[in-house]
């Protein structure tokens, strides 16, 4: 009998992740304590593209590399996962409308955490658009997409739990965490323990910091797709990383 795959939100940073230490254990050690997927299925922030798309099925399509400024070692990642087209065609079935495939590969939002939870890219991977960032919406996808979590794929929403680049001061890995970050993240923290899914999704009413933690939404917005895909709509996640990189919040969660 197939075993219930995880769903996970994850915070994930730029291609450096990689070489943080801390960062790249904590990823690896939560891998280890979870049961292996047949399959995943990632939504990045990285992707917004309505009607809802999917990435390539056609073996040997590159990784996007969407990010400048870094080392040149960075552009020579490889992440050759197994391409999925079954689980493509069972995406379709569950969603019950159009959905396109792209000739696209993974961006880093998908691969750069992959790296770390599976680095022998032995598991077969398709990254989702995020067609919408209405919170409703999107948890509702994740209600629709649910029951592929019974047939051994895990669904995971990849983004980052506070994302105010422009407004840091230091850059640094261990940078002291500046208020509206913790602020934000000590409130979705309380929300999350309290399976208050309803304060979570008006977080743009409700959230303290919200300007600067997320002057743009697209990093908080898997969040609601990976509490969809939970077994009931009122399931308490449960963090498995927490934490400061660069003052921005890793927090990341899964849920039964």
């Amino acid at each position: 009998m197939t075993k219930k795959a995880a769903a996970l939100y994850l915070s994930h940073g730029a291609p450096p992740l990689l070489d943080d230490l801390r960062w790249g254990s904590e990823l690896s050690v939560w891998s280890e304590n979870l049961e292996k997927p047949k399959a995943i299925l990632i939504v990045s922030a990285h992707w917004e593209s309505a009607p809802l798309s999917l990435t390539s099925t056609e073996p040997g399509t590159p990784l996007i590399y969407d990010f400048g400024g870094f080392a040149p070692k960075y552009y020579q990642l490889q992440y050759p996962a197994p391409v999925a087209p079954e689980l493509a065609a069972k995406i379709k079935s569950l969603i019950g409308e159009p959905v396109v495939e792209h000739r696209r590969g993974l961006d880093h939002g998908a691969y750069v955490p992959l790296m770390k939870l599976y680095p022998e890219a032995d598991v077969p991977v398709i990254q989702m658009s995020i067609p919408t960032f209405d919170p409703e919406k999107l948890f509702k996808l994740g209600q629709k997409l649910a029951p592929l979590r019974d047939e051994g794929v895990m669904i995971i929403g990849s983004g980052f739990m506070t994302h105010g680049l422009p407004f840091l001061k230091e850059f640094r890995i261990d940078a002291t965490p500046p208020g509206w970050s913790t602020e934000f993240d000590l409130w979705a923290k309380d929300a999350l323990n309290r399976g208050a899914v309803d304060e979570l999704m008006n977080y743009k009413s409700l959230a303290p910091g919200l300007p600067y933690a997320h002057p743009t939404v697209e990093h908080f917005a898997p969040i609601f797709f990976t509490l969809g895909a939970a077994t009931t709509p009122d399931a308490v996640p449960e963090t498995t990383i927490e934490g400061y990189w660069m003052g921005l919040s890793k927090r990341s969660f899964q849920v039964a």
